[in-house]
Parts: C-alpha cells; sequence; structure tokens
C-alpha cells in the first residue's frame, strides 16, 4: 500500500510539470471533517476516517482481535510467529513487534520508583507488585489450602509444599488437575459442546487452543 501510495505521490506531487501539455498540474487535497487533517488520495483520507470511528474491519483469525488498519494487523500477527526481527542493542534479545522492544528496554533502565522505600523498578507492573509487600494485602491465593501471598512468586515457591498434589479430579475418567480451571477446560472434551468455531471454514472445536493449532496449520499456511 505505502509502495503504491509513494508511486501515486511522484506522479501527482502539487505543481507538477506536464512536459505534454506543458501545464502545471494542481493537486487537490482530501480533507477530514472532523480534525481537518489533509490527505493528498482519497483512499488515504478514508483510511484515516477509521481512527474516529469504532470500526476495526481487520480482525486477527488466530485470537479475534480486531484493528482499523491492514497494517496494523499484519504488526500484530507477528505475535503467533516465531520471526523475532526487533533486537535489543543492550543485550541482543530478539522481539516480534517493535512495541515490545521498547518496552523491553525498560528492563535497562529503573524509572519506576516505590514512593514509600525509593525502591526502583524497571517495569511499572513489577512496582506495583512491590507496593503490596508495604500492605496487608494478598492477592495470591493457594488453591489448596487458602493461604495467600503478597506475590505470585511466594504462591509458586508455596506450592511447592503441596508437591504433585492434584485435587481437582475428572468425574469421567479420573484425571486430576492442580486447577479447577483447567478440570473444567478439560471437562469439554468428554462432551459435545464445541463453543470455539473457525471464522474461516466454521469448524468447531472444544478448547480455544485446539481451535488456534488448527487455524495456524489449516488456513496460515495457505496465506
Amino acid at each position: 500500500v505505502e509502495q503504491t501510495e509513494e508511486r501515486d505521490a511522484r506522479m501527482y506531487r502539487p505543481n507538477h510539470y506536464s512536459q505534454t501539455e506543458g501545464t502545471v498540474l494542481r493537486c487537490t487535497f482530501q480533507k477530514c471533517s472532523i480534525c481537518n487533517k489533509s490527505f493528498r488520495f482519497k483512499s488515504a483520507l478514508n483510511r484515516h476516517l477509521l481512527v474516529h470511528s469504532k470500526e476495526k474491519p481487520f480482525q486477527c483469525v488466530l485470537c479475534n482481535k480486531s484493528f482499523s488498519r491492514k497494517g496494523h494487523l499484519n504488526t500484530h500477527l507477528h505475535t503467533h510467529s516465531n520471526e523475532k526481527n526487533f533486537e535489543c542493542s543492550v543485550c541482543n534479545k530478539s522481539f516480534s513487534v517493535k512495541s515490545y522492544l521498547n518496552r523491553h528496554l525498560h528492563l535497562h533502565s529503573n524509572e519506576f520508583e516505590c514512593t514509600i522505600c525509593n525502591k526502583s523498578f524497571s517495569q511499572k507492573g513489577h512496582l506495583n507488585t512491590h507496593l503490596f509487600l508495604h500492605s496487608n494485602e494478598k492477592p495470591f491465593k493457594c488453591t489448596f489450602c487458602n493461604k495467600s501471598f503478597p506475590r505470585k512468586y511466594n504462591l509458586s515457591t508455596h506450592l511447592l509444599v503441596h508437591g504433585n498434589e492434584k485435587p481437582f479430579k475428572c468425574s469421567v475418567c479420573n484425571r486430576s488437575f492442580f486447577q479447577k480451571g483447567n478440570l473444567n477446560t478439560h471437562l469439554l472434551v468428554h462432551s459435545n459442546e464445541k463453543p470455539f468455531k473457525c471464522s474461516i471454514c466454521n469448524k468447531s472445536f472444544s478448547t480455544k487452543r485446539c481451535l488456534n493449532r488448527h487455524v495456524f496449520i489449516e488456513h496460515m499456511s495457505l496465506s
């Protein structure tokens, strides 16, 4: 699309001189009626108008996330592939999307500071987790014994106490699970319920994971 617009721009620049007719051609700009931003081509204006609306016609077939522009969808699709073209110049770690690289770069700085103890963190999420230590809030609860912890890491360490204990058992095949949510997902296998439908071929699946795998194997390889 960008190459096409660039080619058109060369053909229809303002004040472009026509050797065949010996006249100066004037380019009429298309103006957005909402924000008065001007565009050389009507197609560019139409794409811009999507910014002012809720319309997001470009949908990812893997996770159903929608986008207002095809370019944004194409960028998003990299998150579903193993292609990682954006490399950190500090540690050489690679990322599929540039915004992920930008977020990662915060790891090499400490810009989020706790106002209570002045400890610094590279990410705001880490700071928020740290703030639980200054309060009595313990949002991470063990599903085995209901003991609560201020950090997810503390809960993970605590779970080692329970070893291989899997209290949630399937009544059909006796398979056991650590969490009730995993059991509920598993139970769909024993039923005829297939709530996850492929938007391309309408084939249905019992779990979203099966649907994503189907789309990647059957449809992504064809594109």
